[in-house]
Parts: structure tokens; C-alpha cells; sequence
């Protein structure tokens, strides 16, 4: 792959580093948002006085609201840009974790991660699609892994900070104080944010009503790059994010007898290992774009190979070594779900990028919502059995792989005829 600069690039730059930053850390805050519950799901359910189905509601709830909103944010952010939509999905998140805070009852509390999961939703698209604004195309895989990396950062600061509160100040001072992060980020994106750098204008986008909308979204579908990105996305992502939204401490401490603390440092290895892993991958693709797919699929059989061995362990509980085995590897789960990503952007013009995005961005969602309620479905159906419950994860991954095999080579050809049809024109662009 090249290194020079494309016609027509942003220059990328500290300037650029600065206002993608703005927005990187707007997703940071709605990810520590996001995964606040995967260490308070045991206190949810006595708070709430819920089963295993009912408290997988929180997040199934949360992840049906998020990946619908996918592709009408996509939309939004090609329309409106990127500082009007992520400044709404601020205010959205924020509302939703002060509402969370103070919930008498399940349903109100329903209800504020409904919220909180239509204004996370507003969050990547927008800063994927201010990377691609501010930054040069070759850097495009580079930047899209260190918002990931922003977003596994939120992670830690849920898992290590945000249960310290919960367990020193309870449950309603712990939630309303992090809902001031919130506020923070939404005076930064209100004084500094740019939606591009001066000169880098986009086409107008004039409204042309909901048949334009729907030939975007067809016109995007249409790509095999696109449909790939989503079941890439699907079959990578969800192992980590099911175990670290809500699942993974009750399963640690009720199905391996850890303690609190062990099973939190467990949870605090798979996103360190995540921020590692996202260097990796995206220093690699930026370098040798044909390692996408090797990458995702290894990732997806590494997890699927460690789970197995977890879950069919002879023994009474899995021992320590393969438990962190297991959380090192999950680390790359999210990693390899930004490559959904790689191979969506270049099968689509920059005009339908944020639609393109919204697909892709779909899947893991979806993926992680249908295994979140089959173990919450097969746990109270078994009694607490993880092992019956969490084999759902091979379902899952066995369709995602099933269809990444059966458009790898259309996505491949369609790419390469794009790649070949630019150069030409490149050709005839005076200079």
C-alpha cells in the first residue's frame, strides 16, 4: 500500500490529532457508560430483585436500541455531520446514566439504559466518520484501532474505578458522579470540535427525501464489502462483549468460585489485552492489507478453541492458568471486529460512509443482544448451568464464519475492481 497522500486527502496532522481526540473521548465516556452494568449486574439484580432473563434485559434492551440506531445515525452523520450528532447522543447517554442512578424500580431503569443506548449509538459512526474526515485514507485502519483502543480505555475505567465506587459510595452516588464525565465531554465537543479542516468542505448533501435514503442504504447493502464488514463484526466481536457487559463476573464467581476482586482483575486482563491486541492489528493491516481476513478468522478460532476447553474442563472449576489463557485471548475479540470496518470503507464512496458504517457496526451488536438473552434463556432454564448456556457462543460464531467464507471472494473481486477503477481515473486528474 502506498504511503503517499491521496488527491483530495485531509492532511491529518496535530491539529487533526486534536479534534479526533475531542471526539475519541466522547466515546471513551460513552463506553464506560456502556459497560457500567457488566460490574454491577449482581448488585442490579438485587437492587432490582430480578432473575438471570430479566437482568440480561438491561443489556439486551440497551444493544436492541443501539444496533437499530445504526444505520439512521449512519444516515444522520452523512446529512448533519459529525458535531451535531455526537453532541445529541451526549446529552442522550448522560440523561440516561443520571436516570440509571436514580431508579426506583426495573422498569425506570429499562427505560435509562433504552436511553443510554440510543445516545452510545450516536458515538462511533460519528468518530469513525471524523477520522475520515481529518485524517489521510492510508491511515484510515491505524485510526479506526485506536478508537477501539479509546473505547477498551472506557472499559478499564468501568471495571476498575467505576466498581470501586459502587462499592465504597453505593449504588446511586457511584452512577450520578460518573454522569458528570458526561457533561465534561460535551463542553469540549461544544468549544472545540470541527466537523472537517478548513478547505476540506464536503459536497453539499441536500435532502432528498426517504427514497434517497432508502437507494443509500440499498446501494451500500449491495457492496459484498459491506455485507463482509457485518459478519465480520458479528462473528468477532460478541465473545468479549457479552463476558464483559454483563455476563463474565457472574460466571467467574458463581460457575469458578473466584472472589469479586479476582474475577475483576480477570475482566481488567481482557481489556488490557484488547489495547495491546489493537495496536497490533492495526499496525499490521495499515501495512499488509490482505492480513484482514487471516486475522479475523484466527481470532474467531482461537476464541471458539479456548471457550471449548474452558467449558468442557473436566474438573469441578477450569484452573487459573486457562482462565487467563481465555481473557487474554477474548482480548482480541474487539481488535478483530475493527477490520469489519477495513472492508466496508473502501466498497463505498464518501458519501455513503456513515450508512456503510451503521451495517457493519450492526452486526457484533446483534450477535452480542441474541447471546446475552441465550444465556440468560438457558441459565434459568438449567438451573445455573454455564456450561449448557454459554455453549450458545458457538452457534453464533459457526454463522458468522459460515458467511464470511461465502463473500470473502465476491468482496475481494469487487475491491480490486474499485482499487483498479481509481488509479485509472487518478490517471486524468490534472495536477
Amino acid at each position: 500500500m502506498s504511503n503517499s497522500t491521496l488527491p483530495g486527502d485531509p492532511p491529518g496532522g496535530r491539529r487533526a490529532v486534536a479534534v479526533w481526540g475531542i471526539g475519541v473521548s466522547v466515546y471513551f465516556v460513552a463506553v464506560i457508560f456502556r459497560t457500567s452494568l457488566g460490574v454491577a449486574g449482581l448488585d442490579a439484580a438485587d437492587r432490582f430483585h430480578v432473575n438471570a432473563s430479566a437482568l440480561s434485559t438491561f443489556s439486551i434492551l440497551q444493544l436492541l436500541v443501539y444496533a437499530g440506531m445504526q444505520i439512521p445515525v449512519g444516515l444522520l452523520v452523512d446529512r448533519l455531520g459529525t458535531k451535531k450528532v455526537l453532541g445529541l447522543g451526549v446529552v442522550l447517554f448522560t440523561a440516561g446514566q443520571l436516570g440509571f442512578a436514580f431508579s426506583p424500580s426495573y422498569g425506570m431503569a429499562l427505560a435509562s439504559r433504552a436511553l443510554l443506548g440510543c445516545g452510545d449509538a450516536m458515538t462511533f459512526i460519528s468518530v469513525l466518520r471524523l477520522g475520515t474526515r481529518w485524517f489521510p485514507a492510508r491511515r484510515g485502519p491505524l485510526v479506526a484501532q485506536f478508537a477501539g483502543l479509546a473505547g477498551m480505555a472506557g472499559n478499564l475505567v468501568s471495571t476498575l474505578v467505576l466498581a470501586r465506587l459502587l462499592h465504597g459510595v453505593g449504588w446511586t452516588a457511584a452512577f450520578a458522579g460518573s454522569a458528570l464525565a458526561g457533561v465534561v465531554v460535551l463542553v469540549l465537543l461544544v468549544l472545540f470540535l470541527k466537523d472537517h479542516p478548513e478547505g476540506h468542505e464536503p459536497e453539499p448533501f441536500p435532502h432528498r427525501g426517504a427514497a434517497y435514503v432508502r437507494r443509500q442504504i440499498a446501494a451500500s447493502w449491495r457492496e459484498p464489502g459491506t455485507r463482509l464488514g457485518l459478519w465480520v463484526h458479528f462473528t468477532t466481536q460478541f465473545p468479549a462483549m457479552v463476558f464483559l457487559l454483563l455476563w463474565g463476573l457472574p460466571f467467574l464467581v458463581e460457575a469458578q468460585g473466584l472472589s469479586r476482586a479476582t474475577a475483576g482483575e480477570l475482566l481488567t486482563l481482557v481489556v488490557l489485552s484488547n489495547m495491546v491486541v489493537g495496536l497490533v492489528y492495526g499496525q499490521v493491516v495499515a501495512r499488509h492489507h490482505g492480513a484482514r481476513l487471516p486475522l479475523a478468522l484466527g481470532t474467531v478460532g482461537a476464541t471458539a478453541l479456548l471457550w471449548a476447553a474452558t467449558l468442557a474442563y473436566p474438573g469441578e472449576h477450569a484452573p487459573m492458568w486457562l482462565l487467563v489463557v481465555l481473557c487474554t485471548v477474548l482480548g482480541a475479540c474487539g481488535p478483530a471486529s475493527m477490520l469489519g470496518f477495513d472492508f466496508a470503507r473502501p466498497a463505498n464512496p464518501p458519501e455513503r460512509q456513515g450508512t456503510a458504517s451503521g451495517i457493519t457496526n450492526m452486526g457484533g451488536f446483534v450477535a452480542s443482544m441474541t447471546t446475552l438473552f441465550a444465556i440468560g434463556v438457558l441459565l434459568d432454564a438449567t438451573g445455573g448451568d454455564y456450561r449448557i448456556a454459554f455453549s450458545a457462543v458457538f452457534v453464533l460464531q459457526a454463522l458468522g464464519v459460515s458467511q464470511i467464507l461465502r463473500l470473502r471472494r465476491r468482496a475481494a473481486r469487487r475491491e480490486r475492481e474499485r482499487l483498479t477503477a481509481s488509479r485509472v481515473s487518478s490517471v486524468h486528474v490534472p495536477v
